[in-house]
């Protein structure tokens, strides 16, 4: 394994949720993702922050941060 392989084995992290639904009357069903606490603290997500999702296929979902805030961290060598 090389260097370039490792790296981006220790950068994957899986988080696992349900998509949940909620029916209200008068409206259509709407879906909600929520993100995990610990994936959105390491991406610094922030509340009301606008997001969009691209279909890269029928399994997988990229999702798009309109306006990221720079990031606080300083990069690890």
């Amino acid at each position: 394994m090389t260097k370039k392989d490792n790296d981006k084995n220790e950068a994957k992290a899986s988080y696992s949720l349900r998509i949940q639904a909620i029916n209200s009357k008068g409206q259509n069903k709407r879906f909600f993702v929520y993100i995990p606490m610990p994936l959105a603290a390491a991406l610094g997500v922030e509340k009301g922050e606008e997001v969009s999702w691209e279909l890269l296929d029928r399994n997988e979902l990229h999702l798009v941060r309109k306006s990221p805030p720079p990031t606080k961290t300083k990069k690890r060598a």
